[in-house]
């Protein structure tokens, strides 16, 4: 609200309004000096214009400045450069003595006289084949042999059991043991284990198998499938065969032939797979066992294995050579106990038996076997030529996988025989044991190389290149001496071999490459043992040697 000023004499004024804010604009009762109640009024407005802001705007000013140009300038520096370098002078070299000069007639004469003769060596000695293949080696090979690791199980261990057989998968980076028991007792029902190690694995631990299969029976043998690296083929001690798959951990077994009228009725003692005829990615698998029955197995789908094919052996009809008696009509007389297939004849393989002979044997045989043993299938007698006896059964035989007419056998005799399949006698026979042979097997890179499980607790190499009356190599696989039951070659690194005793322990050993390579002319060293003809004699005796 404005307040608006009338124009009073200042003296009234002054006077008038000490009466009137006495009395609200009129005097008091008593007098002009007698304050009366106070009134309100409302007066006109007042306006009193700014002339500030004016002002200012009218003030405003603008300003500028400008700083000092900056100077800049470029400049460069070029460095020198150094270079070292060095000289050696030579030792002083003294004059060398002056060299007579030699009779220039009488070397020239010399010459011509000695010419015709070293000219006719020269030209023979190009045209001679007597080194041919022949490779200069600076250094004498060492034929050493190192153990690289000692695996085994404790649990089977702590039950007294025995490496039965080893086998490698088909990448060969994988080492099966099976256990069991091939001494006398009542064994039948104790329970047993396939174990598996994967030697590159890393962290690889030789008392922790990386895969172990629980057996309600003892297993005798064992075979790795040719192409499926986790499969594996085993036989029991109750005549069953049985096929696990190790990559399967809850359950392993893919099939079994079961306790039928066609298994066996004695302890299988090996086990190999076959291929399919016609079909190279298919496999059989064919059991051995001392009934005398040699079976040709199929998987196929969810059911037992089944039996396709059936062999025995009937004493009546063997080659007269390994008949020993007469026995009666129908009876099987000749136990099985190791078989070994050919590399060159998928048809042909081997056999060795309790009676101490090898049989030659064909798939291919057509003949009946008279045999009173039930039978799914028609079961045929395989043998076509039986070999002279040795001194007792046949634990091991093994073919070359170089030469289509050799193997070797290995039994009770302590020997390791040389056979040539057109002979019965054998080419050659090495004493290598007090003791019995439990395997011999021919190495896959060496033609003239082979080794042997002994008795005596020892690993045999013997390199026929070398000798033939001793063996190149021997490590004591056991300490006590106790037998050594199995040893397998591995034919993916050749270097490596495995063996296992019986005190429950697989040691895999490592070979010196004087051992895995072949030497100058070896192929054509066993060609020509090969060709050689055994003496004459009634069985071994005459080409037996004794180291």
């Amino acid at each position: 609200m404005a307040t608006r000023l009338q124009s009073r004499p200042l003296c009234q004024a002054g006077r008038a309004s000490a009466g009137e804010l006495a009395t609200g604009g009129a005097a008091g009762a008593h007098g002009p000096w007698r304050p009366g109640p106070l009134q309100d009024e409302t007066l006109g407005l007042a306006s009193v214009p700014s002339q500030w802001r004016g002002v200012q705007g009218v003030r405003g000013e603008t300003k500028s400045c400008q700083t000092a140009s900056i100077a800049t300038a470029d400049a460069g520096t070029q460095g020198r450069k150094r270079e070292d370098a060095q000289v050696q002078t030579e030792a002083p070299v003294r004059p060398a003595p002056p060299v007579p000069r030699p009779d220039e007639p009488r070397l020239l004469a010399f010459l011509r006289r000695v010419e015709p003769a070293v000219t006719r060596e020269l030209s023979r000695n190009w045209q001679s084949h007597a080194f041919d293949g022949f490779e200069v080696t600076w250094t004498e090979p060492q034929q050493t042999v190192t153990c690289l690791h000692t695996l085994g199980y404790p649990p089977a261990q702590g039950q007294g059991l025995h490496v039965t057989s080893v086998s490698w998968n088909a990448t060969g980076s994988v080492l099966a043991c099976a256990y069991g028991r091939l001494d006398d007792g009542d064994w039948s029902t104790l329970k047993s284990y396939v174990c598996a190690w994967n030697l590159d694995r890393r962290g690889l631990h030789p008392q922790q198998p990386s895969a172990v299969v629980e057996v309600p029976s003892a297993v005798m043998c064992l075979a790795f499938h040719p192409t499926q690296p986790s499969q594996v083929a085993g036989g029991l001690y109750s005549g069953e065969v049985l096929l696990w798959d190790l990559s399967r951990r809850e359950d392993p077994l893919l099939w079994r032939t079961g306790l039928t009228d066609d298994t066996h009725t004695d302890p299988v003692c090996q086990v190999v797979w076959l291929p399919e005829a016609g079909h190279s990615h298919r496999f059989r698998l064919l059991s051995v066992a001392p009934d005398g029955k040699v079976l040709l197995w199929q998987g196929g789908g969810t059911g037992p294995l089944q039996l396709r094919e059936g062999f025995a052996l009937a004493m009546q009809q063997l080659p007269r050579s390994a008949r020993l008696r007469k026995p009666p009509r129908g009876e099987t007389e000749v136990g099985a106990t190791a078989v070994a297939l050919s590399s060159f004849d998928p048809n042909l393989f081997i056999l060795g038996t309790e009676g101490g002979f090898p049989l030659k044997c064909s798939l291919a045989a057509e003949e009946a076997a008279l045999v009173r043993t039930p039978s799914s299938v028609p079961l045929r007698a395989p043998a076509r030529f039986a070999f002279s006896p040795q001194g007792g059964p046949i634990y091991s035989v093994s073919c070359s996988p170089f030469h289509r007419n050799l193997f070797l056998s290995a039994g009770t005799d302590g020997h390791a025989h040389l056979h040539s399949a057109l002979q019965a006698q054998p080419l050659a026979s090495l004493r290598l044991s007090q003791q019995y042979l439990f395997a011999v097997r021919w190495s896959p890179a060496r033609p003239l190389l082979f080794a042997v499980a002994s008795g005596e607790g020892a690993v045999q190499l013997v390199d026929l290149q070398r000798s033939s009356q001793k063996p190149a190599v021997s490590v004591s696989q056991t300490q006590d001496g106790s037998p050594v039951y199995c040893l397998e070659f591995n034919k993916q690194q050749p270097q490596l071999l495995a063996a296992g005793d019986a005190k429950g322990t697989v040691k895999v050993w490592g070979l010196s490459t004087a051992l895995t390579e072949q030497g100058p002319r070896e192929m054509e060293d066993l060609d020509r043992l090969a060709a050689e003809v055994a003496p004459e004699g009634d069985g071994a005796a005459g080409c037996v040697g004794q180291v």
